[in-house]
């Protein structure tokens, strides 16, 4: 019997709605998921939801934390981590995976288990793999646990960058060339590779962008000019993902359009710009979070323009049967036509970042965006849907 149809106690009626906020993770992007939570918790509106604060250590231990989220910002260009937000350096966090209880304990070496009561829905902040990639989404999903964003499939589809493109090109949507570099073949054959990589620059032309597969916020991306700096390149891409992608540079302009789930189905914010950096060589994640580089909101885009990437947003969003929201990013080229580069289906999401200020500009404000988030994952159940 799922947790959503057991009948509720009156104190159950009574209280408000419980939202675990769950940050930090295992993967590259640790630092900038405790930025993010630290404004999600600022913008949950207190007198509508209670909230529980849970921290995922770099080693993957679920801490509990203090919900102090003027703590979680990033000071004198470092970021933050969840070791020193941790109430505890051995206590750890368990969510029940009985579908039939949703009780949070909390564990400490030596003392008894305590309770923490239940929680009503998860606001995942996980950026990158074993959180963004689908592994988290299954845990709450055999749990029975209502969370924010999409499921299983369409957060796995929506990290993997190959597959992303496959499904993006099986629906139609435009994508730019592309060259896949499994692990087996790089580790049994790195000459063959280096030579398969070479033929793709030959025929699309230097430079080329090195990046990994299942990685986010631009982190592990090498642009590269030649072919001597391809090994450095590849070294950096495998470390943070064994499997690497090979892309070639498209030249125009960059534009992003925020997806969010409405109760009419999805519907896309006003689009906005990325100029160039000119500090960096391209938009990267010291330029994106370090150095706070801005993004023109709205894109300088004519109305038939800007009607065409909010239906191409869309119509990725479908394609890979999100929910919730995601920003799906594109290449405006010089001959006039978008392509699709990637989607993100947990995209940055502070203040600052491009896809809440789209959508303030398009009459959501985030405090808004985060309750909109937190009602819809309320209302809709897991499993099969």
């Amino acid at each position: 019997m799922s947790s959503e149809n057991l009948p509720q106690s009156p104190e159950q009626q009574l209280r408000k709605p419980r939202v675990a906020v769950v940050f930090g993770g295992r993967s590259s992007e640790h630092g900038i998921s405790v930025v993010t939570a630290g404004a999600v918790l600022n913008a949950i509106d207190r007198t509508k939801y209670d909230v529980l604060p849970i921290g995922i250590t770099t080693d993957g231990r679920w801490a509990l934390t203090a919900d102090e989220p003027e703590r979680m910002a990033i000071a004198d260009r470092t970021m933050p981590d969840v070791a020193q937000l941790a109430e505890s350096e051995e206590g750890g966090v368990v969510l029940s995976v009985d579908p039939g209880s949703r009780e949070v304990v909390y564990t400490e070496p030596g003392a008894v288990p305590k309770a923490l009561g239940e929680v009503d829905v998860v606001f995942p902040v996980l950026h990158g793999p074993y959180g963004e990639d689908g592994t988290l989404q299954g845990l709450l999903e055999l749990s029975g646990v209502p969370y924010v964003g999409a499921g299983v499939l369409a957060s796995a589809v929506g990290q993997d960058k190959e597959y992303m493109k496959r499904v993006f090109t099986s629906f139609g949507l435009p994508v730019g060339p592309y060259l896949v570099v499994r692990p087996r073949e790089w580790e049994s054959d790195p000459a063959a590779a280096r030579e398969r990589i070479t033929g793709f620059a030959a025929e699309h032309g230097w430079p080329l962008f090195i990046k990994p597969a299942r990685a986010g916020s631009s982190i592990g991306i090498t642009k590269v000019e030649d072919a001597s700096g391809l090994d450095a390149a590849i070294a950096e891409a495998r470390r943070h993902d064994p499997k690497f992608l090979v892309e070639s540079l498209l030249r125009g302009r960059e534009i992003e359009c925020g997806v969010l789930e409405f109760e009419d189905g999805p519907r896309a914010s006003v689009p906005a710009e990325i100029p160039p950096v000119t500090a960096h060589d391209f938009y990267d994640f010291e330029a994106k979070y370090i150095d706070s580089a801005s993004g023109i909101v709205p894109a300088p885009l004519t109305g038939e323009q800007t009607a065409e990437v909010q239906r191409l947003a869309v119509e990725a969003f479908d394609a890979c049967s999100c929910e919730g929201l995601v920003r799906a990013d594109f290449f405006l080229t010089e001959d006039g036509g978008f392509v699709i580069n990637e989607i993100n289906t947990l995209p940055g999401f502070t203040p600052i970042s491009m896809y809440p200020r789209m959508w303030q500009e398009s009459g959501v404000s985030y405090q808004q965006l985060v309750d909109r988030l937190i009602q819809a994952a309320l209302t809709r159940p897991t499993g099969l849907r």
